[in-house]
């Protein structure tokens, strides 16, 4: 008779998470912490459904976070709240069971806050590599001289905020140039500028209503660019993400090509 081949379990498994799912996940860790606290050992007995049902709440909420095959399911896919410490009931001279299960519930407590930090570093791992990949972003954008020249640096120094402030001042400053309204600033200048009647710079020829309407378009572009981008940056601390930043400042380098490519009437 051949002898019977021995099953072998599959090779752990590692989830690679999503942001939403590390929230996701950290939030249902906590709420299992904040049950098992409750159960107070004084009101809750070792023997008690309470303690049953929340040893298999915590089993199938690591098996949902992590996976049947991932190392955390494996290591606590049979975790009770019970940890044996010796004692002795001084009436029966008998284990204590129910110090068994007062004492589980803090080890259980700290289980549960290894999960947590577990999920804490994978978080901050995602959030670096997201950095380092938006950063290598920035460095292939070809950026108009007009706005690399002023925001550069400051966005490889990770001064966001003042990347895309200096990045619209240069815009604003392009234009008064190209325009010759000095006179003029912030959306006012935009809208005489670029207005679609009489146009200072025109980004067509204006010949029907189809190249009016890109004219309006791009006014309104080149006047939301102050409103949204430089005025609140001009009057607040808070930051802009990397994210953010880099695609604001590849829209102003965008608009700045668009004004030297614009005619002046």
């Amino acid at each position: 008779m051949a002898p019977r081949r021995q099953s072998h379990p599959p090779p752990p498994e590692i989830k690679q998470f999503t942001t939403d799912e590390i929230e996701q996940g950290i939030r249902k860790l906590r709420r299992r912490i904040e049950e098992v606290n409750a159960l107070d050992p004084q009101r809750v007995r070792y023997d008690d459904q309470a303690r049953l049902n929340a040893e298999q709440v915590i089993r199938n909420t690591i098996l949902e976070i992590f996976g049947p095959n991932s190392p955390e399911y494996r290591a606590h896919q049979y975790h009770r709240i019970w940890h044996e410490t010796g004692s002795w009931n001084a009436r029966g001279g008998g284990p204590d069971y129910q110090q068994f299960f007062a004492d589980g519930i803090p080890q259980t407590v700290k289980m549960l806050e290894g999960l947590v930090k577990t999920l804490d570093e994978k978080r901050a791992d995602l959030g670096h590599d997201t950095t380092t990949r938006v950063r290598a972003a920035f460095q292939g954008l070809d950026l108009h001289p007009r706005i690399g020249a002023v925001c550069a640096d400051l966005y490889r120094d990770g001064h966001y905020r003042n990347a895309v402030l200096d990045a619209s001042v240069a815009l604003v400053n392009f234009v008064k140039e190209k325009s010759r309204r000095h006179d003029l600033d912030g959306a006012k200048l935009m809208r005489e500028v670029f207005s679609p009647n009489a146009p200072i710079l025109a980004f067509n020829d204006l010949t029907d209503q189809t190249d009016r309407d890109e004219q309006e378009g791009m006014m309104h572009l080149f006047e939301g660019a102050v409103l949204a981008l430089r005025n609140p940056r001009a009057h607040a601390l808070s930051d802009d993400s990397p994210e953010l930043a880099l695609e604001y400042i590849a829209l102003l380098s965008l608009l700045a090509k668009r004004v030297e490519q614009a005619t002046r009437r």
